[in-house]
């Protein structure tokens, strides 16, 4: 039989499913399962975009411009501007989800062998993303205990060599929920000034910030507008995960034109998608009033819930609506596992995603999980209460 490729073998596996085929037989043997693993939100998609899809109006679903209808991309410009982001349209390439952009931004900058720099944890399928350009992940590891601010610049300008080409951040961030000061971006923009790196930083969470924090965006960095590359995607801002549509964004000309070749090669990114997400463009701002303000007391029994356990740590996240939290077990990838086939109270159980796939570093993370409270404020209540109940009876517990 012929082998597959090295890179397939390379290529991870998700962390956050992983536990799937476990959540599937305790839900066959009846139990009810908490879904903290995966951030797919229950908000209803705007009304507006679902009204675009179902009014459409169109003979043919055609091709659009590699680089995405111009239409969309100007709507897209207004709404950058409106938030005090002034991104033109010829700054953005429509992608397929936050994903390919992140993955034309990476095969455009860089040579297979290079390396790029991210604090830990990170999003694990950036990891995936690297492997599918060649690329070698370097972790600079925050700490829980700081809420994972920022590491020191000492420590990420050590892990600067020659074949690093890039530091690549998300904010507010997945998994943590941290939010970056400006002064925090200041820092990362005078090290990537110095050695000229470019900076890539994931701003899907951009609408989710909480406790009057503010997102200060990469684009507003001074002195190092070439070297900045936005990724941004309409799956978390509008509940349309599956609308796969996000966006590569740049003011500089030579990766924008280049980046639109790898565009042009899987030709154009999504037809009715795209009329989804002009049409979202027109969503009114109450429903961002609405949400944010349902995500902070989902945020508020979830972080408060856990950190009311004894042994139990979780930073309060500023944005998105994910935290890690740092349990009093042995190992949290067991305990999770060991919550889907070993437990249940009344009936009902909870899945998380092992911390320890968001990090690089081997045995980062070990006793962390992160939890997507993404489900209605009765739902996260009960899971605090399974939590509680499950570490009062977990053979791999350890001593406070």
């Amino acid at each position: 039989m012929p082998k597959i490729s090295e890179k397939a073998i390379l290529m991870p596996a998700s962390p956050i499913r992983k536990l799937v085929p476990y959540a599937e037989k305790a839900k066959k043997a009846g139990k009810i399962v908490y879904h903290l693993n995966i951030g797919q939100p229950d908000i209803e998609t705007p009304e507006v975009a679902l009204n675009a899809v179902r009014n459409m109006d169109r003979k043919v679903i055609e091709y659009s411009h590699s680089a995405g209808f111009e239409s969309y991309r100007n709507g897209l410009s207004a709404y950058y501007i409106k938030t005090g982001i002034n991104v033109q349209p010829e700054d953005i390439i429509i992608t397929t989800g936050g994903s390919e952009a992140l993955i034309f931004g990476f095969m455009t900058t860089c040579n297979p062998g290079d390396e790029i720099i991210i604090p830990e944890p990170f999003y694990a399928n950036y990891n995936g993303f690297a492997v599918t350009a060649g690329l070698t992940v370097v972790p600079v590891t925050a700490s829980i205990e700081s809420g994972f601010a920022l590491p020191p610049v000492e420590e990420i300008e050590k892990k600067i060599t020659s074949k690093t080409k890039a530091i690549v951040i998300c904010n507010p961030g997945n998994p943590t929920g941290y939010l970056y000061s400006k002064e925090e971006l200041e820092q990362l923009a005078a090290i990537v000034k110095k050695h000229d790196l470019f900076l890539y930083a994931d701003e899907v969470y951009r609408e989710f910030c909480y406790d009057g924090a503010v997102p200060f965006s990469v684009m507003n960095l001074v002195g190092i507008e070439d070297n900045v590359i936005m990724i941004d995607s309409v799956s978390k801002r509008y509940s349309m995960c599956g609308a796969r549509i996000g966006a590569l964004i740049s003011k500089n000309k030579e990766v924008m034109a280049a980046a639109l070749k790898f565009g042009q090669a899987r030709l154009s990114p999504p037809t009715i998608d795209q009329i989804a997400s002009e049409a979202a463009l027109n969503t009114p701002q109450s429903y961002f009033d609405n949400v944010v303000a349902e995500y902070v007391e989902r945020r508020n029994i979830m972080v408060d819930g856990l950190n009311s356990i004894p042994g139990v740590f979780c930073p309060k996240p500023s944005g998105a609506f994910y935290c890690v939290a740092k349990f009093p077990v042995d190992d949290a990838e067991k305990f999770c596992q060991w919550l889907l086939e070993d437990f249940e109270f009344e009936g009902q159980t909870v899945m998380m995603a092992p911390a320890n796939g968001f990090y690089a570093t081997k045995g980062a993370g070990q006793q962390e999980a992160r939890i997507a409270y993404v489900l209605n404020q009765d739902s996260l209540k009960k899971a605090v209460i399974c939590l509680r109940e499950a570490l009062k009876v977990y053979p791999g517990r350890t001593a406070i």
